[in-house]
């Protein structure tokens, strides 16, 4: 890298249901990274998909707000790699945006950022990123191919129905029988590809089934059913590449019946124990279990992966990988490196490094034949 400081672009918002939670993910993330080593540009995503370089972008973003009249007529920003002939700015340029970057940050959580279409802007670009890549990314988000991709694996997974819109807005109540035979009560249904629990419900009735599914369907075009667990939700964080390092075991005691948006973003009694109050060997098979996870989804850089551990059996359910994990001051992922010795600025920089590390090994490919 250059004698310079790293230009860092950090990517928040998207059109997604967790753009606010992008945006103090987002906030978090520029404020711990290191000064001296980064020079931070943020890049914000509006809902409607407008990218935004000049300004303020996370205060318009929190604002709420529409495209700043004195916006709409911008020059068009472009996303520029510093490749190594070209790492200075170059004189004369007029960047009404951001400079050419050395690595982006994306930090958009769900839909259109978390599941592979931001990265493989990315790839196109040619610019270095924190995190996994475009396959990774697409099966963390996919909830129905995560599990299966996991089954294959010989990962255990709670037993689960995928299920289609198209088939809801056609049989409703074949559908309905279909989950009370299969799971009874309570069951669990979900969007397949949303995540911080948008759209989950934990449904005790067939009322509250029917209301379930039409929520869900609402946010995505497929769903699943999931068995209830009488389980303690435990998380584990992921940080490397080929050679990923798993943290202690956390647990979540969620302030509400399931660890639901509300408990995790805006009731604040929901309790994280780090490190997890279970036995040694346990932990060890959360951290076995989670490195496998990550490398059974190719991931990259970071992920959070989490657990049910059955009351009353301990056995560990591998529940879900997620591969832009909440960055918030009161996230898990952050929370248990510092436990485990690998304080938040710092693991911000290891990222970034990671980064440019599978950057450098994906140009060793050779792009055209060599006969």
């Amino acid at each position: 890298m250059p004698d310079r400081k790293i230009r860092v672009g950090v990517i928040f918002g998207g059109k997604s249901g967790e753009h606010e939670v992008s945006l103090i993910s987002a906030a978090s993330i520029m404020n711990a990274l290191d000064k001296d080593r980064f020079e931070v540009y943020p890049i914000g995503i509006t809902k409607e998909g407008r990218w935004l370089t000049t300004g303020d972008p996370l205060a318009v973003l929190r604002a709420g707000t529409e495209m700043p009249p004195q916006l709409e007529r911008r020059t068009e920003t472009t996303l520029t790699p510093a490749q190594e002939e070209s790492r200075d700015l170059i004189p004369g340029t007029r960047y009404e945006g951001i400079p050419p970057i050395d690595v982006a940050f994306p930090v958009l959580h769900g839909p259109f950022g978390e599941d592979g279409t931001v990265q493989g802007l990315l790839e196109l670009a040619d610019i270095p990123y924190v995190g996994s890549g475009v396959l990774a990314s697409a099966l963390g988000m996919d909830k129905i191919v995560q599990k299966t991709v996991f089954m294959q694996y010989g990962l255990p997974v709670v037993p689960f129905l995928p299920l289609k819109r198209k088939d809801w807005d056609r049989n409703p109540e074949t559908m309905l029988d279909r989950i009370e035979a299969r799971f009874g009560y309570p069951c669990f249904i979900k969007p397949a590809n949303l995540g911080s629990s948008v759209g989950v419900t934990k449904a005790h009735d067939r009322d509250e089934l029917s209301a379930a599914l039409a929520l869900a369907a609402a946010y995505d075009r497929k769903m699943l059913a999931e068995q209830a667990i009488d389980g303690r939700e435990i998380e584990c964080s992921v940080l490397g590449n080929d050679d990923p390092i798993a943290s202690v075991p956390g647990e979540i005691i969620p302030s509400r019946e399931f660890y639901d948006y509300t408990a995790k973003y805006i009731d604040e009694t929901s309790e994280l124990l780090i490190p997890a109050p279970i036995s040694a060997g346990l932990a060890q098979q959360v951290q076995d279990l989670a490195i496998r996870a990550f490398l059974a989804l190719d991931c990259a850089g970071m992920a959070r992966v989490d657990f049910f551990l059955e009351r009353g059996t301990d056995r560990i359910y591998v529940n879900e990988v997620n591969t832009i994990p909440g960055f918030t001051s009161i996230s898990m992922y952050p929370k248990l490196w510092a436990a485990t010795g690998i304080p938040y600025p710092e693991l911000l920089t290891r990222l970034i490094e990671l980064a440019l590390e599978r950057h450098a090994d994906r140009r060793r490919s050779l792009t055209s034949y060599q006969g």
